[in-house]
């Protein structure tokens, strides 16, 4: 199934800005330089879905944290104290940019795999999902055994299938993504929270495409668990978060046995392991030591988005994706992917083709030849690249807060070329 946008309805958007459109934010490496056909140019830099630069902020803190680090949780010395506050601070930004519970735990983890297959081990029951994630939110849950659903066509004949499947067979997780990493396409999380309670199962929200874009406040949205990764959210220190509830995370066995993790271990150990005693809350499953400065990050990149505003870098986007829409649709061959012939939001990536060019041969022009970094390939998501009729991948562009419109104008030049 391949979703070809007719070029009168290209955009999403209704106004398409022609004024030049600066970057939201101060990143690193905005003016870094590359090697192409006509020279040294600025790297421009349209693949932000798959790693995000830092937020100078992000560096900044970083810069100023590195100095006064030290161990956390157990040392008596002063920059320890000074470190486990500030470690445990980081909890509490990310519960406040995700709009957390008062009662959610917050497990820093690697990133949103890493997140994902730790509650694969809490689950207490089946898990259902759909067959247009990520790997990340559908191989973990393949190895536990999940019913995977089928996308329909349209937003409203998925939800439709999805309440069919909880009905027919009670389950205790449905599994979905917040936006597209291929199409960036935004299903309704409330509409979603409501089908799986009504059926008496838990949300989960894969949110790695959607932190970085959107608001997202688990309260009031009724989900039940969310993970995000840093180095999507501007903080690429290698740490990701699981947000949700107490109850699941406590009932588990430990993510990974060790230290941190364990409250006490007797001197004689059984074979069974039945006699350790191990904490609950987020130590539970950070057994290690834990990757701070990759929290700290996070947090920074958290705080950061809070004071932007989550309007203010929806406007950024939306102009920024205004643009690049409305020109891939006057291009001749240019074929943008859609998910949902009624899906009516995206955040910040687009994804095509172009007739008689591979996706690499495509990727290669634009770097070569013009110094834009895209993504090409199957993004991970080999089975919704096969549904929509492109086993071989495609092309895909991504914005972010250092974008600018004179990225997505010398993209349009490059693919007009083609």
């Amino acid at each position: 199934m391949t979703t070809i946008l007719p070029r009168s309805t290209a955009c999403f958007g209704t106004t398409i800005p022609t004024a030049p459109i600066a970057p939201l934010a101060a990143v690193a490496g905005s003016d870094a330089r590359v090697a192409c056909a006509s020279g040294r140019v600025r790297y421009a830099n349209l693949d932000y879905a798959a790693s995000a630069p830092a937020l100078q902020t992000v560096v900044d803190e970083i810069t100023a944290a590195l100095p006064r680090y030290a161990s956390v949780h157990r040392g008596a010395g002063q920059l320890s104290q000074e470190t486990t506050a500030a470690y445990e601070d980081a909890r509490r930004s990310v519960a406040r940019f995700v709009g957390a519970r008062d009662d959610d735990t917050v497990v820093f983890t690697r990133n949103t795999t890493d997140s994902i297959n730790l509650l694969a081990t809490c689950v207490p029951g089946d898990t259902v999902v759909l067959d247009v994630e990520h790997h990340a939110n559908l191989l973990p849950w393949k190895r536990t055994g999940a019913r995977i659903v089928e996308c329909a066509q349209t937003v409203a004949a998925t939800l439709t299938a999805l309440d069919r499947e909880l009905a027919a067979r009670p389950a205790a997780l449905l599994a979905i993504t917040g936006a597209s990493n291929v199409t960036g396409e935004v299903l309704p999380l409330p509409t979603l929270a409501t089908i799986a309670h009504r059926h008496g199962a838990r949300l989960f929200v894969d949110a790695a495409q959607l932190a970085p874009h959107r608001a997202v406040t688990i309260a009031d949205h009724g989900i039940d668990y969310l993970a995000f990764s840093g180095h999507k959210l501007y903080a690429p220190f290698g740490a990701g978060v699981l947000v949700g509830r107490t109850d699941w995370l406590d009932g588990a066995e430990p993510y990974l046995a060790g230290g941190g993790a364990s409250a006490d271990v007797p001197r004689e150990i059984a074979d069974d392991d039945v006699d350790t005693r191990w904490h609950h809350g987020p130590a539970r499953h950070e057994a290690g030591s834990p990757n701070v400065l990759g929290a700290l990050a996070v947090a920074a990149a958290c705080d950061a988005l809070i004071e932007w505003g989550p309007e203010r870098i929806r406007r950024h986007e939306q102009s920024l994706l205004a643009r690049l829409d409305a020109g891939l649709g006057r291009l001749p061959g240019v074929r943008p992917l859609r998910i949902w012939s009624d899906s009516h939001d995206h955040v910040g990536i687009a994804a095509f083709t172009v007739d008689g060019w591979t996706p690499r041969a495509v990727a290669e022009h634009l770097s070569d030849g013009h110094g834009i970094g895209v993504r090409d390939g199957r993004f991970c998501a080999h089975p919704l690249l096969s549904r929509l009729g492109h086993p071989d991948g495609a092309v895909r562009v991504s914005l972010g807060l250092g974008s600018r419109s004179e990225d997505i104008d010398r993209l349009l030049t490059a693919l007009a070329e083609l």
